[in-house]
């Protein structure tokens, strides 16, 4: 039974995924990465990472997607003007890139291992609580307090650029 959640889950996210880059519509496409986000947070709780699912929904599914919307409504772009291409390089260069992160990322599975043993289950329930979560952020000795930091910054300065656009129309 499980299994079948999985694989019913998985196609409702690859599919509302595949509508995200394919509708015409931004609006409707930035609904469609709002199912995506949701389905990613489902995973999440399947994995036992309830916090993270939490933070999914509320960052991604909230703010984030606020912000696009409100990006999307700033540059009016349900215009159908503002949806037409102008340059006929572009889909050729977006097909080859694509093509090449499919062979990159189909070449980087087979370099990685997978454990041949399973894990204990009680490894795994210690993974997605706030106190594990915390700890691998904010801890000195590990590697994530940076790029965390980075993040952040990055946030910040795209908030920034929001509000200067919005000012220039104002």
């Amino acid at each position: 039974m499980p299994l079948v959640i999985f694989i019913i889950l998985a196609l409702v996210c690859v599919v509302s995924a595949l509508l995200v880059i394919s509708n015409p519509n931004p609006v409707r496409s930035a609904l469609f990465l709002v199912l995506t986000f949701l389905c990613m947070a489902v995973f999440y709780i399947t994995l036992s990472a309830q916090f993270i699912a939490a933070v999914q929904i509320i960052v991604y599914a909230g703010a984030i997607m606020v912000l696009f919307l409100f990006v999307i409504m700033l540059l009016n772009l349900g215009a159908p003007e503002a949806l037409k291409e102008r340059g006929y390089l572009q889909p050729r260069v977006a097909v080859i890139l694509g093509l090449l992160f499919i062979g990159l990322l189909s070449v980087s599975t087979l370099m990685v291992k997978m454990p041949t043993s399973p894990a204990r289950p009680e490894v795994y329930e210690s993974m997605g609580t706030v106190q594990a979560i915390g700890k691998s952020l904010y801890s000195p000795d590990q590697p994530w307090l940076f790029p965390f930091e980075i993040t952040s910054i990055l946030l910040l300065v795209a908030v920034i650029g929001a509000i200067i656009m919005a000012k220039r129309r104002i």
